[in-house]
């Protein structure tokens, strides 16, 4: 897929989790592409073995892809650097790389939450930090294990400039993974931070078995109260009705792979929350992206029934059964 505009490009990506080392095995297709680990174990397994025995034990990656522990020798020698470390190590990541990084070269955001405390979306986080870079996302209804695979799938790429997303465009695509651009950055991203609040929601009436009619509505009314949000963030509605949006919260919602729909079904089924997290290997940003939704509407005055109970339940203590009980409930009025 390299074409000129993308031969001489360099990348690397931070971050040796699931979803870092599938677009990691995507850019290898068409450019020189390294990835940085803090797992001694994921480094030596990506370059011996060519595959990520930590996350990804089952699936081969490219042949061409590496990996180092060498962080500033990882970050001085990229034209492109990409963020796939969660949003809790989000900002000491971009502080560790400013003194390495070249003036100018794109930072793009895989992460999909805010910055606990501050409720920043990561591409903020990453201007403040790294400034003089153009910033963007990629983002999109993307499941590490199916992409990897070989299954087709689609995301977005969002950049305030468009040539540049238009060239990093061809640096993503591969004949299985079609990239689309996008102008709106603010949009795609809250609509990757903010459809994880509904998949846990959304599951948790799954754990309940309270079938798929519920389910359906609660995906579907959670959708309105994201769109309603993400605006009022600076969002437009068609970027939320849209692959970062819509279709990123559907992928989530139906997929047994999800790590926030494992979350809310856990939960359904009354097993409490910090057991549950407790037991995971891995990052499940829904349940800190739903406090910080709950504060943001709050701020602006949105009133956000379907998240606000969800939130009861993760931080209040609520019995899960109180919380399917009322989800739907509420004055009624026009769609």
């Amino acid at each position: 897929m390299a074409d000129q505009r993308t031969e001489a490009l360099r990348v690397t990506v931070l971050g040796g989790g699931s979803w870092g080392t599938t677009v990691a095995h995507l850019t290898a297709h068409n450019v020189p592409t390294r990835i940085w680990a803090r797992d001694e174990g994921t480094v030596e397994s990506i370059n011996a073995e060519h595959r990520n025995l930590r996350y990804l034990p089952d699936h081969d990656l490219h042949p061409s892809l590496t990996a180092t522990h060498d962080f500033e020798d990882a970050v001085t020698n990229t034209d492109l650097l990409v963020m796939g470390v969660p949003t809790s190590a989000f900002r000491e990541t971009c502080q560790r790389a400013a003194s390495a990084l070249r003036p100018w070269v794109p930072v793009i955001s895989l992460a999909k939450g805010f910055e606990t405390g501050t409720n920043k979306r990561m591409t903020q986080i990453i201007t403040e930090e790294l400034p003089s870079r153009p910033v963007g996302v990629l983002t999109g209804p993307n499941l590490a294990k199916e992409i990897l695979a070989g299954g087709p799938a689609a995301a977005v790429i969002a950049l305030t400039e468009h040539e540049i997303a238009e060239r990093l465009q061809d640096v993503f695509t591969t004949p299985t993974f079609r990239v689309f651009t996008n102008h709106d950055v603010v949009g795609c991203e809250l609509g990757g931070a903010l459809k994880n609040v509904y998949a846990v929601a959304a599951a948790t009436v799954e754990g309940r078995g309270l079938g798929d009619n519920a389910r359906a509505a609660v995906i579907t009314r959670g959708l309105a109260e994201l769109i309603e949000l993400g605006t009022a963030l600076g969002g437009e509605p068609l970027t939320l009705a849209g692959l970062a949006g819509m279709g990123d919260l559907f992928a989530t919602c139906v997929s047994p792979q999800s790590r926030n729909s494992h979350v809310g079904r856990r939960l359904g089924a009354g097993v409490a929350l910090d057991q549950i997290l407790a037991e995971m290997s891995q990052v499940a940003e829904g349940v800190k992206a739903t406090r910080a939704a709950i504060e943001l509407a709050n701020e602006l005055g949105i009133n956000m029934p379907i998240a606000g109970h969800l939130a009861k339940v993760c931080f209040e203590g609520r019995d899960p059964n109180w919380a399917q009980d009322n989800l739907l409930r509420g004055s009624l009025g026009h769609e």
